[in-house]
């Protein structure tokens, strides 16, 4: 692969420091970019996501000697660390499983599908460089037959195509390396991005950024005939804006809570487990002028880069908690139960591959989730973004809720996975949402967020977040 100009970025590895030697001094001169290590593939060195291509040759033979359980269990953990070291969202559920992958292909409705990645590092000008760069080698895949002026459908998954600037990369031991960026939308619109990158196409977190405003009598200069610099993005948050709509659907659920009078101004305790970029709990603080919020969040790298990034801050009705959520639920179901009027879970999982990426498996299990409901007050509502791509996965997760909560709705966000729960330990609630008045209710509490003082997007219409609402 060296010598054909494949690629030179190619590092060898193997466990015996004999046969590391001679291979370097064999090809040491001749291929200068080409590197050995001694290393064990069962635990290799490497960071998460470092490499885009793993080959093993010969490796998976001398290892799976026989079927004992101790020989299984080293096959299992080269193939872990093989997926811990590669690029990309090979080892997830939807492309690592047949389930996932049969579902992919239902989804996308077409018999014969290639996936393809997309590199972070190079510059796409738009779908139509992409797909006159691939069309050859797609139709060299094509079926025999195929007609040979077919038109190939291409479909996009994530945001990664268009004009977009790295603010911020780092690496946090508990998430991973991870980037803030700056993405232009639709016209002249910019979000800022928070990224994982060991699931590249998932936005963790998103927040729209202001548009400059110019000072009070200050000029537009006219331009000289030179051809202009291209616009910087601002750097300003808009906090009042919630971009993604599972968290609109969060906020709109509150209005589950007490009777039908809007919230925003009654004493409210809110616990948010899932920082991310801080968008939720600061949209709860400041358009919910006598809430405390509560916030969980397992990684203090989170904690910086929402302060720093995305405009967060704490205060006197704003605390953070560095710790793991399962543990500060437990501790409180302990000393302080019935604390709380509104829990809200908004966090990830870091094993991609469960066909569950929100929440983790650990939240959703009948133990934990009896001490959410104990500290839960009686008439408060528990809201759980859940995401579940595995169907008999996902069944399990709503029976285990059922078992805890005698109210349990839900709210499927259109053209994501994302399902809303929400979820009322009370059984004198009502069970049919007709009659709960979900509408009203929302339209009434959407009414008492618009104060004076405080910017509203005319797209948010919270009644439209509990139109599809039913009852599992």
């Amino acid at each position: 692969m060296y010598d054909m100009g494949m690629c030179e970025d190619i590092v060898n590895i193997d466990i015996s420091d004999a046969v590391i030697r001679q291979m370097q001094e064999r090809s040491g001169s001749q291929r200068p970019k080409m590197s050995y290590l001694q290393m064990d593939m069962l635990q290799m060195d490497f960071p998460d996501a470092h490499f885009q291509v793993v080959l093993d040759k010969g490796t998976l033979d001398a290892v799976l000697t026989d079927e004992e359980e101790a020989t299984l269990a080293k096959v299992d953990k080269m193939f872990g660390e093989i997926s811990r070291v590669l690029q990309g969202r090979e080892t997830e559920w939807l492309f690592g499983t047949e389930e996932g992958r049969i579902q992919l292909a239902a989804s996308a409705g077409f018999r014969r599908l290639v996936t393809v990645a997309l590199h972070r590092e190079q510059q796409y000008k738009g779908m139509a460089g992409i797909q006159a760069e691939l069309s050859g080698k797609v139709m060299e895949l094509a079926p025999p037959g195929l007609p040979a002026q077919q038109q190939v459908p291409f479909l996009s998954v994530g945001g990664d195509i268009g004009v977009r600037t790295v603010r911020h990369r780092d690496t946090s031991p508990l998430s991973g390396e991870y980037v803030v960026e700056d993405v232009k939308g639709d016209g002249t619109c910019y979000f800022r991005r928070l990224i994982f990158l060991r699931n590249r196409n998932v936005v963790q977190s998103e927040a729209r950024l202001l548009a400059p405003v110019p000072l009070p009598g200050q000029k537009k200069r006219r331009k000289d005939k030179k051809k202009p610099m291209p616009a910087e993005p601002p750097t300003a948050i808009d906090k009042s804006y919630l971009c993604c709509e599972h968290h609109r659907a969060m906020v709109a659920g509150l209005c589950l809570l007490g009777g039908p009078d809007p919230l925003p101004g009654t004493p409210l305790a809110v616990l948010v487990v899932g920082l991310g970029g801080g968008s939720l709990p600061l949209f709860i603080h400041d358009y919910f002028s006598q809430a405390h919020v509560a916030v969980v969040e397992i990684d203090p790298s989170m904690l910086e880069v929402a302060t720093r990034w995305f405009g967060f801050s704490q205060g006197d009705r704003m605390q953070v908690y560095i710790c793991d959520g399962l543990d500060y639920v437990a501790k409180l179901a302990a000393e302080a139960p019935a604390q709380y009027d509104a829990i809200m879970f908004d966090v990830d999982s870091k094993d991609l591959t469960v066909g569950m990426s929100c929440p983790p498996p650990a939240f959703v299990e009948k133990p934990f989730l009896q001490k959410v409901k104990t500290i839960l007050k009686p008439e408060g509502v528990f809201v759980l973004n859940l995401v579940c791509r595995d169907a008999r996965l996902k069944e399990s997760v709503l029976a285990t809720l059922r078992e805890v909560f005698p109210l349990l709705y839900a709210r499927r966000i259109e053209g994501e996975v994302n399902e809303i729960l929400f979820c009322q330990p009370s059984p004198k609630g009502c069970w049919d949402p007709a009659e709960l008045e979900l509408g009203a209710r929302a339209r009434a509490l959407e009414g008492a967020l618009r104060q004076p003082g405080l910017p509203w997007d005319s797209s948010y219409v919270l009644a439209d977040m509990l139109q599809a609402v039913k009852i599992l």
